[in-house]
């Protein structure tokens, strides 16, 4: 179709209009902002102008990016894995962890603890992670029956496992090594846990330290202790403070207990609210000879008008201290009222320490038996003995004689659920011998080791030292044979024992008794055989100990070298089993190929004189191989080898062909 001049001439002006606004406008809009006006010619222009935009866009972002912060992004630190884990905060006790938190403590409260134990394990690598706080329950389950090993065996376990531990964890440590008499282990892990540990310690922890210290005849370290808490926790702790003026009590140092009430009455601002100290105020006061400001003491804190704040534990100490000063009646008193203000869960006034406080004053009166009836009172209020209160009830009535009301309270204990321990049994072992009840002390202490308990040297050298003073040898040698393994036995038993066989007679069961000590590996120290030999000299059988020694010493040889000889079996069937397993070539078992069918007999005969010569080097090959079979470059060279003999054979047979 034609177009006129006119027409065309029109259209060429709007494009030049276009044109020009267009270039105006590229010149308003900012640099990286391109704009098309027509298409492109060729493909290679849209495509360098594709290349054009990207590159722009790579060094001018766009007007989005723009309103973006223009603060650089900080990198992540990078964590050290050698650092303390941080605990994880209660929140992480929901859902199925939860559910396996309320099934070990339904374990716990079924006294199982070998199977909560046994359950907090496998759940440690299962999908169910156990918490901090299900662990601590474990372990603070243990540290009630005293099962010290087990506990600290589950420690030792969560911490491979890598449970970060919480302030509580480290606690139920400190409680632990200083409840079995090991304060400095107790300090040790104090020091690695503020070093190391992210937790920082509570008030807590430094009561259970300073009244593990006091307990174990560390006063001065206990004091030192406090200046540490004073510099980590800001408020004075009146708790810690007693515990150190129960020390001072204890060691009859009255000004000492006056400085600390001193120091922290300054601390509080010129008044102890907290009537915890006023039970160790007033031994101070009764040590000195001062009992009017003792009882003046007394009713500044449990007067009518008092404004001291009296918890269960401080009016046990005011209790102990009214008991133990000739003031027993004013203790009853107090102890009823005690039991009148206890509504629990409201008012707490009474606790096992308070039964155990007053039934210690009714022994020290010589009412026992109002002492075992206050005693059994103790589940009227919500309180349940644990294995301490009885033994120490148990104590206090075999020391006096009433071995048959000790006993009936030792049936107690499994109907309350308290598991007797080594002291126990120990108590009942050694009234029984005072009564010469010699059979009832030997089935306590037989109890006891069928219980799972381990008595320590001390007991079974009583147990023994009566029977034989009973004539019942042949039982003391039956315990004897019972614990030689389960206790490490001294000298002193050893002599103990021979010298009781040798007194009757009968050598042999002397000479049975070293043989034991030979196989079990005890040392047999020169001086216990110097004993011996003099014992056996008496009936003229002195060489019958170095016999013995000498048949020993070569049945240890002869068992050495029959381990030497299997041993050495295991290396040659081992030897063998590699042989097996190397290549057949390398044994000479080659099939040779020849060239062509119509290979002359000389050179039938070559190849058989090489294929001789190669397998005798085979075998001595192999054997080399054999006899250092772990050696892997010798059996590769020895293979290398092998293969040139047979190219060179195969060579032999093409140049005689």
């Amino acid at each position: 179709m034609a177009v006129s001049k006119s027409t065309f001439l029109s259209h060429l002006r709007t494009l030049a209009q276009l044109h020009v606004h267009g270039h105006r406008r590229r010149q308003l809009l900012p640099s990286f902002v391109t704009l098309r006006d027509l298409s492109f010619s060729t493909p290679e222009e849209a495509a360098a102008e594709r290349r054009r935009r990207k590159r722009r866009l790579r060094i001018e972002p766009p007007l989005s990016s723009l309103n973006r912060s223009q603060q650089p992004t900080q990198p992540k630190p990078i964590q050290n894995p050698n650092a303390p884990k941080i605990p994880e905060p209660v929140s992480a006790l929901s859902g199925n962890r939860l559910n396996l938190h309320n099934k070990i403590l339904t374990l716990i409260r079924q006294n199982d603890l070998e199977e909560a134990a046994l359950f907090t394990r496998h759940s440690i690598y299962s999908n169910c992670r156990p918490t901090i706080y299900t662990v601590n329950a474990v372990l603070n389950a243990q540290l009630r029956q005293s099962k010290y090993s087990d506990l600290l065996s589950l420690h030792r376990f969560i911490t491979q496992a890598g449970v970060a531990p919480n302030v509580i964890t480290y606690n139920l440590i400190f409680q632990t090594y200083l409840d079995c008499r090991k304060p400095d282990t107790a300090m040790e892990h104090y020091k690695q846990f503020i070093n190391d540990s992210p937790v920082n310690p509570s008030p807590t922890t430094y009561r259970i330290l300073v009244k593990g210290l006091v307990d174990n005849g560390k006063l001065e370290r206990a004091m030192e202790l406090l200046q540490d808490m004073g510099e980590k926790v800001l408020d004075a702790d009146p708790v810690a403070y007693s515990y150190l003026m129960l020390g001072a009590a204890r060691n009859g140092d009255a000004d000492e207990i006056f400085r600390l009430y001193e120091e922290l009455k300054e601390k509080k601002g010129g008044f102890v609210h907290d009537g915890v100290v006023y039970g160790s105020l007033m031994k101070g006061h009764f040590m000195r000879g001062m009992e009017k400001e003792a009882m003046e003491c007394y009713d500044e804190a449990c007067g009518e008008n008092s404004k001291v704040k009296m918890s269960a534990v401080a009016y046990n100490s005011v209790v102990d201290a009214l008991s133990k000063n000739g003031k027993f009646d004013e203790a009853l008193r107090l102890f009823d009222r005690m039991r009148n203000e206890h509504n629990p869960p409201r008012r707490l006034a009474v606790n096992l320490g308070s039964f155990n406080v007053i039934a210690d004053g009714y022994c020290a009166e010589g009412r026992f038996k109002d002492a075992i009836e206050v005693f059994r009172k103790m589940g009227d209020y919500r309180c349940s003995p644990d294995t301490l209160s009885f033994n120490n009830l148990i104590d206090q009535l075999c020391k006096n004689g009433l071995l048959v009301e000790a006993e009936e309270l030792y049936g107690e204990m499994g109907d309350k659920g308290v598991n007797p321990d080594e002291y126990t049994y120990a108590l009942l072992m050694d009234a029984c011998f005072k009564v010469e009840r010699i059979d009832d002390g030997a089935a306590y202490f037989r109890k006891m080791v069928e219980s799972g308990l381990r008595p320590n040297l001390a007991v079974y050298n009583r147990l023994v030292d009566e029977l034989v003073k009973v004539g019942k040898i042949d039982e003391a040698k039956s315990f004897y044979d019972m614990m030689v393994k389960k206790l490490k036995m001294d000298d002193a038993s050893y002599k103990f024992m021979t010298k009781t066989l040798s007194d009757v007679g009968r050598l042999d069961d002397v000479l049975k008794m070293v043989d034991g000590i030979l196989d079990e590996g005890a040392e047999f120290s020169e001086e216990l055989q110097e004993f011996v030999k003099e014992e056996l000299g008496k009936e003229g059988r002195a060489e019958d100990l170095t016999k013995l020694m000498e048949d020993k010493e070569r049945q240890k040889a002869e068992a050495k070298a029959r381990e030497a000889e299997a041993a050495e079996a295991a290396k040659k069937s081992a030897r063998a089993a590699v042989a097996t397993l190397l290549p057949s070539k390398l044994f000479g078992n080659k099939e040779v190929k020849s060239e062509s069918p119509l290979a002359s007999g000389s050179a039938v005969d070559d190849a058989s004189a090489n294929e001789a010569t190669a397998n005798k080097e085979a075998v001595e090959e192999a054997t080399v191989v054999e006899s250092a079979t772990a050696d892997s470059n010798s059996v590769e060279d020895t293979i290398k080898s092998e293969h040139s003999d047979e190219t060179e054979s195969e060579n032999n047979d093409k140049v005689a062909a």
